[in-house]
């Protein structure tokens, strides 16, 4: 897999009150305390990842060529547009800004007084527009309650692929943002490059601090509790040389909401008596970040640059670093704190993006007003543009052995190449990582796969501070490897300096270049609404970074083929300038030294004369090894297709029989040459037992693993395919241009029908699929979640108990059994929405019938499991951690009580959501398509003491479980290991607050004798 365009790289956020947090670094925790329906449908896990983008998308699409030809692909600027559109002439954007066809917003450039740059973004589409005065209140956004994939082909820490279980099927997993809310960001040109020397992360530290209060709104929560009252949110991140602050609000609050945040840059207080507090939380983002093996390899590598250069500093800050040693060294904190405000956050070092449903000259009016006061020093911006080769050192180009926090073999193959910013237009990274994470015939991975040497690879750059600045770029290729892998890992590397000797001899292929900059411009062209945060806080970044016109697409299109600018780079990409670092548990008990801040234990070693002088020389190329073919999956036919059925507002059923029935809509409303198809394929056997669920998993893993070289081609595509392992099914989700749609599901279908796994693959996955349950049963969060859902829902198997399962050992025979039974009975419900007509769609659920050949289930199998009814009192589930090295504690407390009604009145913002919105009353087989309609309607009749009655009621019902995952600080014996023992749970006794709770210390013995409600589903 590729990894190279911004928006690729993955960060997972903690939701909070005020969310921070540093680009390299996770979110810190608090205590969580959640509300829960009793009988909530959980959602289900995706086990592919699937790639995106941040960019301009619409609400309101402009309709798509009638007569079926594709987008102009000669240059990239053939699929753009300048201006406005009609209507908004009295309110005129900037014409020199590049944007989409499908983009119905306008947007300004405007320059400062002081030297602060913004753009202004109106989107007058849908609803809640300018002329719309009469926008409610937004809800508050709840915690997601999530679940991790269990997906063996994870390189880093996966952390970050979760979906929501609390009911709503989404894409991303987080609460839905409401499309019509208003969002500001402000980038900073200065990050943690310009720490001093003597109070290593000041920058990270001073993000924090500038939220504590103003002194035109002094209140120290007064931004925070703001956009708490007008569901609203906030978050701010700190990366090398940029720091980035982003919010988003109710429309009608916008204007004072700008001027309360912008106050943080005009005369912030930080007061002297929040330092202690605020060192603390981020000492808190430390803490739950050292676990991480992402950010431990960040730091070690970090490590190895030279002496003078930044990227050896330690960017956290903790509490050592700004609390206990400048206490020590009579440094004065809160003075430095101040010096380093005046000096860095100067308006002209700043670009704004603000967007909302106001005319420009509004929106300029109000930029105008508050922003001019932002102070301009009149100092030069930091540049370390002068720090070039810092890598270029004695220790880089060596192996280094470490000691991982999870069960992992990965192998990564980094180069620290010039800084590659510059050359955006022609993007030669994006078009190398294109080819070395191509997954097709003739791939790296490809031939790794074969020989059951590997099971993921990712080769790109992220475009974060760490990956791309102005001293260097890195190019890094990641691979997890099997344990056969890892045994043969020379052999592993050596097959990748042979494909970029290939690629270096071949040099640069004009048809490769010209297939990416197609489909990189067919998505642009027909792109998709955003939420207005994450929008204008990757356009804010865009504006450091690219001139006016490519503030939308500088990091979206491929414009100019340069082959000399490509070939410079992989001229570069030499085995004597790459640095080898190596995962793997084997490690432990053999590597001596250990990184300062993250304590990751590590070894460095040269690389073997044999392995050396082999690649110094001229090495022969692998036969085997080659150039990905041309792509039949990228679509050409973007004709909008023509109703064969009366139109509805809501998805009909126009298939129904024994074996399954199909829901369709036709799309009428976006008018995109795009299309979703979602199958569930339900089967009582899922849940039988435990082992059952374990070759569940295994099924879905080689299936993908199955599928991965043939579909890889419309996967990079932009047709986008998941395999899910629900509950109680297997879901089957596809979408992208519908033109070769159909083509990508019949092939999972196929592959499914005639599903095999030989002896190596299963023993492959089998091995994987053990450290995947290990490392999601180490992290605390997890842990609490399967106890608790473990205790309400008596009828679930937990994740110990898979992998128990699965360490008494299972064979490729009882995974073929098990295949054949779940497809002897099937029942399969599907949603097709889009570009489709209704012909088209029955035809694809008639491929699944005749193809899996099943017959009907003899019952009906549930979809969702039944809730036990907790006793009227307060009960408490106390573990100890099961990872010996996490200093992380987890606490969840869940009130049992009615569920309550969620306000979403505002139009799905693409057809994405609209489908998401869809598929959830499909898989609870609820079918209440107009739910939200309803949901308003009832609102409308909600009074303010109804609310306080029910809220008086349920708090006397008390009906409480608390779930807490304990660590217990000990040291470890010598010879021992630090992966602890997971099989077995450890409870523990309450802590004095909690001494009246009710213990439950044995599960099934306490569930055992509570009720079960019934199912509920919402019909009316």
């Amino acid at each position: 897999m590729l990894l190279s365009m911004k928006g690729s790289c993955i960060f997972i956020g903690i939701f909070l009150n005020k969310q921070k947090n540093i680009k390299n670094c996770a979110c810190y925790r608090v205590t969580s305390f959640l509300v829960f329906c009793s009988a909530s449908v959980k959602s289900l896990n995706s086990l592919k990842m699937n790639k995106s983008k941040s960019s301009a998308d619409s609400s309101t699409q402009v309709s798509a060529t009638d007569d079926g030809e594709p987008p102009p692909n000669d240059e990239a600027k053939g699929l753009l547009k300048h201006g406005d559109p009609a209507g908004c002439r009295e309110d005129l954007g900037d014409p020199q800004i590049i944007k989409s066809p499908s983009d119905p917003k306008t947007y300004r450039y405007v320059v400062l007084s002081n030297g602060l740059r913004a753009l202004l973004i109106s989107d007058l589409s849908g609803p809640g527009n300018v002329s719309d005065d009469s926008a409610g209140e937004g809800e508050e956004q709840g915690e997601g309650d999530s679940e991790e994939d269990v997906n063996v082909d994870e390189v880093e820490d996966g952390d970050d692929q979760t979906e929501s279980d609390g009911g709503e099927d989404q894409e991303t997993g987080d609460v839905k943002k409401k499309i019509s809310s208003s969002a500001a960001a402000l980038c900073i040109g200065v990050g943690s490059f310009s720490d001093p020397e003597d109070l290593p992360g000041l920058a990270h530290f001073l993000e924090h601090m500038v939220f504590m209060g103003s002194e035109k709104y002094p209140a120290e929560n007064g931004f925070d509790a703001f956009l708490k009252r007008h569901g609203g949110s906030t978050n701010a991140s700190t990366d090398c040389e940029r720091t980035l602050f982003q919010f988003d609000v109710q429309r009608k609050h916008f204007r004072e909401a700008l001027d309360r945040w912008a106050q943080f840059f005009i005369c912030p207080l930080m007061i002297q008596d929040a330092i202690e507090r605020e060192v603390e939380a981020v000492d808190s983002e430390y803490q739950l970040a050292k676990p991480s093996d992402s950010h431990r390899k960040e730091m070690l590598f970090g490590s190895l640059a030279k002496p003078k250069h930044p990227m050896g500093h330690f960017f956290w800050g903790n509490a050592q670093t700004l609390k206990h040693e400048p206490k020590e060294l009579n440094i004065d904190t809160y003075q430095r704190l101040q010096d380093f405000w005046k000096r860095h956050y100067s308006a002209h070092y700043m670009t704004l993006a603000v967007q909302s449903k106001e005319k420009l000259d509004t929106l300029e009016k109000w930029v105008g007003e508050i922003f001019t006061s932002v102070p301009n020093n009149g100092q030069a911006k930091p540049d370390f543009s002068q720090l070039r080769d810092p890598f270029d050192t004695p220790a880089f180009n060596k192996l280094y052995r470490v000691v991982p926090v999870r069960k992992v073999h990965a192998l990564t193959i980094t180069w620290a190449l010039p800084p590659q910013s510059k050359h955006y237009r022609v993007k030669p990274l994006h078009y190398i990582s294109w080819l070395i994470g191509h997954e097709g015939t003739g791939s790296i991975l490809s031939q790794l796969r074969k020989r059951c040497w590997a099971l993921a690879l990712f080769g790109g750059n992220s475009e974060t501070g760490f990956d791309q600045n102005s001293t260097y770029s890195i190019f890094s290729i990641s691979i997890t490897l099997t344990d056969e892998g890892f045994q043969n890992f020379y052999q592993v590397i050596h097959m990748v300096f042979q494909y970029l000797k290939m690629l270096q001899t071949l040099g640069p292929q004009q048809r490769i270049y010209e297939e990416i900059q197609k489909i990189d411009a067919n998505e642009f062209h027909y792109q998709e609404q955003t939420d207005p945060i994450g929008f204008v806080e990757s356009i804010c970044e865009n504006m450091q970074l690219f001139p006016k016109e490519d503030f939308l697409t500088g990091d979206q299109l491929m414009f100019e083929y340069e082959p000399g600018v490509i070939s410079a780079a992989l001229s570069l990409m030499t085995p004597e300038k790459a640095n080898l670092l190596l995962l793997s548990p084997q490690h432990e008990g053999q590597c001596p030294l250990k990184e300062k801040w993250f304590g990751a234990q590590y070894s460095v070693e040269d690389i073997p004369h044999e392995w050396r002088d082999r690649w110094t020389g001229d090495f022969d190329l692998n036969p085997d090894l080659q150039l990905p073919a041309d792509n039949k999956f990228i679509a050409t036919d973007f004709t909008l297709k023509t109703s064969d059925c009366p139109d509805t507002e809501y998805p009909v059923k126009i298939v129904s029989n024994e074996r399954g029935c199909l829901w369709f809509k036709k799309d009428n409303k976006f008018k995109i040459p795009k299309a979703y198809a979602r199958f569930n394929l339900v089967s009582p056997i899922i849940q039988r037992c435990p082992e059952n669920l374990v070759l569940f998993d295994l099924l879905v893993n080689v299936l993908a693993h199955n599928l991965a070289e043939m579909a890889y081609d419309a996967d990079v595509a932009q047709l986008e395919y998941k395999l899910i392992a629900g509950e109680h099914s297997l879901i089957i989700r596809v979408k992208g241009f519908n033109h070769k749609l159909p083509l990508l599901l019949k092939l999972i279908v196929d592959y499914l029908a005639d599903f095999s796994a030989s002896p190596n693959v299963f023993s492959m996955f089998a091995e994987q699929m053990k450290k995947a349950y290990f490392n999601m049963l180490i992290k605390p969060d997890m842990l609490g979640k399967d106890l608790r859902l473990l205790i309400l829902e008596p009828s679930r198997w937990s994740l110990i108990q898979k992998y128990q399962a699965l360490m008494k050992g299972l064979s490729v025979t009882d995974l073929m059994g098990f295949i054949n039974r779940l497809k002897a009975e099937l029942y399969v419900e599907g949603l097709v929405q889009g570009n489709f007509n209704s012909a088209e769609s029955k035809d694809i659920l008639q491929y699944f019938i005749e193809k899996l050949q099943f017959k009907p289930l003899t019952a009906e199998a549930p979809v969702h499991f039944r809730v036990v009814e907790l006793p009227q009192k307060q009960h408490l589930c106390k573990v100890r951690s099961l990872n010996k090295d996490d200093p992380n504690s987890d606490v969840t407390v869940y009130y049992q009580v009615s569920a309550l009604i969620k306000l979403k009145e505002c139009e799905d913002p693409h057809l994405g959501e609209e489908v998401d919105r869809n598929w959830f009353e499909v898989v609870t087989q609820q079918y209440v398509f107009d739910r939200i309609q309803k949901e308003i309607e009832a609102l409308k009749t909600m009074k303010k003491e109804n609310l306080l009655s029910w809220f008086m009621d349920h708090r006397q019902a008390n009906r409480r479980l608390s779930v807490h995952v304990s660590i217990v600080f000990r040291n470890l014996e010598p010879n021992t290991s630090a992966y602890g023992e997971v099989t077995e749970l450890t409870f523990m006794p309450a802590s004095p607050l909690l001494a009246e709770a009710t213990k439950i210390t044995d599960i099934h013995a306490f569930t055992s004798s509570l009720s079960l409600f019934p199912y509920h589903k919402i019909l009316k």
